[in-house]
């Protein structure tokens, strides 16, 4: 995949930057969407012309959290099969097990570690399912 597409959901400012410079800045990559909120996500998520190959979504988004996005996703033909990833600080056990029960691709836990993260986003983009907590 030679420039995937990313969308990323994420109401704190520095970790928007923090996720934009790991794509940007550190892996050259350029198609990425970030929205600090999830307002009108369904038509914000259609708009986007291309189809993301990977979302990346806060679970702790307002109005409508990571969980319900998510729900939203998976409804979609569209989307159905489109990786998800969810990032959350709240990566204890029974935290990741709800995750994984909700049907998320995998999690990393914030703050994204800028040194790992290249290799950790190759295995999503390979098919794997991510639970990277630290």
């Amino acid at each position: 995949m030679s420039d995937p597409v990313f969308l990323y959901f994420e109401d704190d400012k520095l970790s928007r930057e923090v996720m934009r410079a790991c794509l940007t800045r550190g892996m050259g990559y350029t198609n990425i969407g970030i929205f600090e909120d999830s307002t009108d996500f369904e038509n914000r998520l259609n708009s986007q012309g291309a189809r993301p190959d990977v979302v990346f979504l806060d679970i702790h988004i307002e109005p409508i959290d990571g969980f319900a996005l998510l729900k939203l996703i998976r409804q979609s033909d569209a989307y159905r099969s489109t990786r998800v990833i969810a990032l959350t600080a709240s990566v204890m056990n029974e935290e990741v097990k709800m995750l994984r029960d909700a049907g998320f691709d995998g999690v990393i836990a914030k703050p994204l570690d800028y040194d790992t993260f290249p290799a950790v986003l190759h295995r999503i983009l390979a098919g794997e399912q991510i639970w990277h907590i630290k």
